[in-house]
């Protein structure tokens, strides 16, 4: 028997499987316009993966925003809820989970139980999150995971908006005159990072620290945290699924 959690978050949409030992497979396809759609494509692709029939699914799990738009699912949790179980299973010495998805960004403080005490979300916009970075990857005519390499010892320009229009205008306005993308690059982690600090800030930090979400993958902002916050951050292949690995083993 196995259980599957399945994470439909704004960008991208992640599945796992958890035999009650350990995540035995794991599948992303971007979201879409169906989260509902996704879902059951990941949902047919990891039974496939894993040679099993659909008698040997304990249970299903839907987690993310889009989790209300699986109805093949036998229980729908909160990401928070899931993060704090998947990072647990990943080290149960981390007591801090910052996580940076397409469309916000969270904080999330738990005990040595791997139980959520407390957590800070940006949900009001853009900034700071995978969805900012991707429209000012889309201004610079790079692919976004070009990002970290591109900003790697270079001199930072001043992003002084946070704002993803506004952001995006300055952008523009640098491109124009001539500022190198390596500076501009720079300029935009930097301010992801400074945005991120702040959240941090106002909750406050604990070791030991787990870098989650799509925008993990970046190692320059990984970098530029460590500095900021002074303190290790631990970040693996499995960061982006950390949601629905969550789903996978509150399913079982």
């Amino acid at each position: 028997m196995i259980s599957i959690g399945i994470d439909v978050g704004s960008v991208a949409a992640k599945i796992a499987a958890y035999d009650g030992e350990k995540i035995i497979a794991t599948g992303l396809l971007p979201t879409g316009w169906s989260p509902k759609g996704v879902g059951e494509q990941l949902l047919k692709e990891i039974l496939q993966k894993t040679n099993t029939p659909k008698n040997k699914i304990k249970s299903i799990v839907g987690t993310g925003y889009g989790r209300v738009s699986l109805p093949f699912v036998d229980k729908k949790v909160t990401e928070i809820t899931c993060h704090g179980k998947g990072a647990y299973y990943i080290d149960p010495n981390i007591r801090t989970v910052i996580d940076i998805g397409g469309q916000d960004s969270k904080v999330i403080k738990l005990n040595n139980e791997g139980m959520v005490v407390d957590f800070l979300m940006n949900d009001k916009c853009a900034a700071g999150t995978g969805r900012f970075l991707q429209v000012m990857a889309n201004a610079l005519e790079v692919d976004i995971d070009d990002l970290s390499p591109l900003a790697t010892g270079a001199e930072p320009s001043n992003i002084s908006s946070m704002c993803t229009v506004f952001a995006e205008s300055e952008v523009v306005s640098l491109v124009a005159e001539g500022t190198p993308k390596e500076n501009i690059a720079a300029g935009l982690l930097h301010s992801v990072c400074n945005k991120t600090y702040s959240l941090v800030s106002r909750i406050g930090i604990e070791d030991k620290v787990f870098f989650s979400g799509g925008v993990s993958r970046n190692e320059k902002l990984k970098e530029l945290l460590q500095e900021k916050l002074g303190i290790s951050i631990l970040s693996t292949e499995e960061s982006q699924f950390l949601g629905a690995i969550g789903a996978a083993i509150i399913g079982y």
